[in-house]
């Protein structure tokens, strides 16, 4: 549903509304405080341009159902088109960085990316894409790449357990990328970026809109070379010399075909190919086809269903350039039928029902040479009771079947939201959260790299969590304040164990995925945000994250390979946007973040664990990027950008430490065909 069908629905509901030359980047820099100077008194002018808070916006994820984000009963964060802008980040790992506090990604050995937000990882935290789930993984997260920024619309970011609504891997929350459609009656965008190590983005993306038509195909192509860094001497365990480039391509296209008032179909396609050298003679080679199509039909004025389809598989292979043969080692396909129903009455209330069916087949050759599929049928149920004015209450509850463990889950959520005046909201929830075994949890069984042995666990539970929720936010004038605590208690953790012995076995080290005790995670977020007359935006936001884990026998705590959450982490964002002239405009940003130093206990050598552990010192540190974007009539923009602004370079790059190597000058241009005059 898009705003304008919720703001018509809304009527009826009676809602309320890097370089190493310093020289270089000193030069831009001092271009670009003698510009601030000349245009910092314009600012005195207002401008023609809403300076409230875009809090009028409409949401779907935290109920499945449209809600402006001011009146949201469910704390949903949202990203704009016109925030992912100001970043200009490539996929969704720029963009939650800067973005969202409390979030920070980590590498395996192999540099594939694990994410931590407040203190859940990648399989904690539910992924969509226009409200369907991805296929495929890469130590335990979806391929981030996969999830470029080029043409979304917004991100709607809900924390806390939302199994009651998405079912298994939403314990710790959900993320839907939802995308553009097509409003103008044609348009063709051609974009790119340059920046250090040969790093370049190229775009492009063509619409049409005709009376019952639209559609919108976007290509994308990205490339970065490996990059070699430098450490210092006597690390206190192994550390990353040559951070990995790869090459992408992200093609999708969606199309929209009103068949009349009451129904509409959203078919959609894509294809997304990277490749990543390792070892020079056999590239790794990642891929994924998906498609869907959607039915929305109005049945009256007060009834509405959608039924869908969805098709993703995510492949990867090794393409062996001696041989010319491309061996895929690894596939995962999900077929997804879904139902969903909605009643709306007179008084503002919401009944929601619905059903999937998920068929999902893993072939790898950690497997054994064998293959595993699972069906998974769900059912569930939401009431959104608008009481009055000022209370609203929603409860729902779901039921989940897996066939491979014959297991199933009993999921409740209840949420009341109270209004005591106008722009105050208060909200407070509770969730149970799972997250089923998966597939390769279950049974992989495969040499890694030498180091041990991964066997997977049959006899897994399922991991089961209670959140609680309780925030507050206020609007007044051109301020909006936002406060949000939290507490996680998590119920059969799953991960994997400490590496080991078998009987009688000395030589060969074995680690299972194993349910761990009881683990806990609390913490609390507070962002205050500004937009005034004259241009200027701002907006500071801090994260507090606490997790307590488990211990063994010995009374060691027992975690993974990744890094726990940082206790404290703060983004910042301010940008000023002037059109100076008919023909010029100006958007000036500063983003930045700030984490504080964390300890984790790693194995010195992976390779020789005899060696024991050590605990690694990981310290506080802060990224900043400069960028302008000059608007030249109105199909031009040209951007330059400073990312990592002070130069930070790690002293050591263990696997947790941020990959980056100083400062990036970054140059791009985007052209509107369609308004080339």
């Amino acid at each position: 549903m898009t705003a304008t069908d919720y703001k018509v629905k809304s009527k009826k509901l009676k809602m309320k509304n890097r370089f190493h030359q310093p020289s270089v980047w000193r030069i831009l820099l001092l271009f670009t405080f003698h510009f601030s100077l000349f245009t910092f008194p314009l600012l005195s002018h207002a401008q023609q341009q809403d300076s409230t808070l875009l809090l009028n916006d409409v949401v779907i994820t935290g109920t499945r159902t449209p809600k402006l984000l001011k009146d949201a009963p469910i704390q949903t964060r949202l990203i704009t088109a016109a925030d992912i802008e100001k970043v200009d980040a490539t996929n969704v790992e720029d963009l939650l960085q800067q973005e969202m506090p409390g979030v920070e990604f980590s590498y395996a050995m192999n540099q594939l990316k694990h994410m931590n937000l407040c203190g859940f990882g990648g399989q904690g935290i539910l992924f969509l894409m226009d409200g369907e789930r991805l296929a495929g993984e890469t130590m335990d997260d979806v391929d981030f790449t996969r999830l470029n920024m080029a043409n979304v619309q917004r991100i709607e970011i809900v924390k806390g357990a939302a199994s009651a609504l998405y079912g298994s891997n939403a314990g710790g929350g959900v993320i839907n990328i939802i995308t553009k459609e097509g409003t103008e009656p044609w348009t063709l965008n051609l974009n790119g970026r340059l920046a250090r190590y040969n790093e370049r983005r190229l775009g492009g993306s063509f619409g049409v809109n005709r009376k019952r038509l639209h559609n919108m195909l976007n290509v994308n192509h990205t490339s970065i070379d490996n990059i070699h860094v430098n450490n210092a001497e006597n690390p206190a365990t192994q550390v990353v010399t040559t951070i990995y480039g790869d090459c992408t391509w992200n093609v999708k296209d969606r199309l929209t075909y009103i068949v009349n008032d009451q129904l509409k179909l959203i078919g959609r396609a894509g294809y997304f190919y990277r490749e990543q050298t390792r070892v020079a003679d056999a590239p790794e080679r990642f891929r994924d086809f998906s498609a869907g199509l959607k039915g929305l039909w109005n049945i009256s004025k007060d009834d509405n269903i959608e039924l869908s389809y969805s098709f993703d598989q995510y492949d990867k292979s090794d393409y062996q350039k001696i041989t010319r043969l491309d061996v895929r080692d690894y596939r995962n396909v999900q077929n997804i039928f879904k139902g969903l129903y909605n009643h709306y009455w007179n008084s503002g209330s919401v009944l929601t029902a619905g059903a999937d069916f998920m068929h999902d087949y893993l072939m790898n050759k950690n497997l054994g040479n064998r293959t595993e599929s699972q069906n998974t049928f769900n059912a569930y149920a939401q009431y959104d009771w608008l009481v009055n004015t000022q209370w609203e209450v929603v409860g729902a509850v779901r039921y989940d079947y897996f066939s491979d463990s014959k297991d199933s889950h009993f999921t409740p959520k209840l949420s009341v939201r109270y209004q005591p005046i106008d722009n105050l909201n208060l909200r407070i929830g509770y969730g149970m959260g799972f997250r089923s075994p998966a597939l390769k949890e279950r049974y992989y069984n495969f040499d890694m790299e030498g180091i041990w042995i991964i066997q997977g666990n049959p006899n897994l539970k399922s991991e089961v969590s209670h959140n609680l929720n309780a925030s507050a936010d206020y609007t007044k004038g051109h301020y909006n304040f936002t406060l949000a605590a939290y507490y996680n208690n998590v119920h059969n953790k799953l991960a994997t164990g400490v590496p080991h012995y078998l009987p009688g076995d000395d030589k060969q080290l074995y680690l299972d995925y194993t349910n761990l005790a009881n683990y806990s995670v609390y913490g609390g977020e507070a962002t205050i945000q500004a937009r005034w007359n004259n241009g200027l935006n701002a907006k500071l936001s801090y994260a507090y994250t606490n997790e307590r884990f488990p211990k063994d026998k010995e009374g060691h705590t027992i975690n993974n390979q990744y890094i726990p959450a940082r206790h404290h982490s703060l983004t910042a964002r301010i940008d000023w946007d002037k059109q100076i002239t008919r023909n010029y405009g100006l958007r000036l940003s500063l983003n930045g973040r700030f984490l504080s130093a964390v300890k984790n206990v790693e194995f010195v050598d992976y390779y020789d664990i005899s060696k024991g552990t050590s605990t690694i010192h990981y310290p506080a540190y802060t990224l900043w990027k400069l960028s302008a974007v000059q608007r030249i009539g109105k199909a031009f923009k040209v951007t330059a950008a400073l990312d990592n602004l002070l130069n930070y370079k790690p002293k050591y790059h263990y696997f947790n430490s941020p990959l980056t190597d100083g400062i990036n000058l970054m140059v791009g241009v985007s052209v509107d065909i369609e308004k080339i005059e």
